[in-house]
């Protein structure tokens, strides 16, 4: 039988982020979330986690299109605009950032202090954390992934996402851009490097990652999909961001607005899926 684990993205973004974290779990459909250590709601998705236990907690490690914890006296703007102080904007930009430094170890470094804050952050504040995962899936990359895991690892954490969507998942997908498609299936190419590495650095993590081509697009006819081409073994995660379309929102950095109101609907739709939901587990779990 296989096993789900359902995590939101994003928790602390936005009250309206919270709220649907938080009524979701209750429903019994969400599993975990991953909570951003700076953004507008981290106290209130901190408190709902305190007094949460059942909900898995896990860092949503952010090292693009946000802000540091750390300042520029750690050199940070180095993987950040040194105008703003803010992360760059975008992970093609991140990406140049630092390939562009070459293989001198300043950069890996940095990413290392400052995904080392932010879990320690979280930790510091009452949060038993469970695994971690990054902002835009940045540690697929080589390069990301190391420091964020040694950070993890220095901070007690041994679970990490696989954000790699197998072909089985996309292929059972409805919707998608054909742009988005070749994206996923493209990315792929760079996951047998991705198990290499977590294995080498002690980690552990799921056979992959469902609703990543999903991204904006996923509903309960997605939802279904998914759950339906489900192998008969084996253990994933379906990334999520769900919510509530605000004002708050809104004002938020996001390009996703409108759909979070439609994966919240459609995580409550898991409540019809009998199978999955007899197997739903945390990251706590692996």
């Amino acid at each position: 039988m296989p096993r789900i684990i359902v995590n939101a993205d994003d928790f602390g973004l936005t009250s309206g982020v919270n709220r649907a974290v938080l009524e979701l779990h209750q429903a019994g459909v969400l599993t975990s979330a991953t909570v951003m250590a700076r953004a507008a709601a981290t106290d209130e998705a901190i408190e709902i986690a305190k007094a949460t236990p059942s909900l898995g907690v896990g860092c949503h490690v952010v090292l693009v299109d946000g802000e540091p914890i750390l300042s520029a006296a750690h050199d940070i703007p180095n993987i950040s605009s040194t105008v703003q102080q803010r992360f760059e904007p975008t992970l093609g930009s991140l990406l140049r950032s630092i390939y562009q430094q070459g293989a001198s170890g300043k950069v890996d470094y940095q990413i290392e202090i400052e995904a080392r804050a932010q879990i320690h952050s979280l930790q510091a504040r009452g949060i038993r954390l469970t695994h971690i995962d990054t902002h835009k899936h940045t540690h697929m990359f080589p390069r990301v992934l190391r420091p964020v895991l040694r950070a993890a690892r220095a901070c007690g954490i041994r679970a990490v996402r696989n954000p790699f969507e197998p072909s089985w998942s996309v292929r059972a997908t409805p919707g998608a851009p054909l742009v988005r498609r070749m994206q996923v299936r493209a990315l792929r190419l760079m996951e047998a490097t991705f198990r290499r590495i977590v294995t080498e650095e002690g980690f552990t993590t799921t056979e992959g990652a469902l609703g990543v081509l999903a991204t904006g697009t996923l509903d309960g006819r997605g939802v279904a999909s998914l759950l339906n081409a489900l192998p008969c073994a084996g253990t994933f995660e379906l990334v999520t961001h769900p919510g509530y379309n605000d004002a708050e929102l809104a004002h938020a950095n996001t390009r996703l607005l409108s759909s979070r109101e439609i994966e919240r609907d459609a995580l409550l739709s898991l409540r019809q899926q009998a199978r999955p939901v007899r197997c739903l587990i945390s990251f706590a779990e692996l």
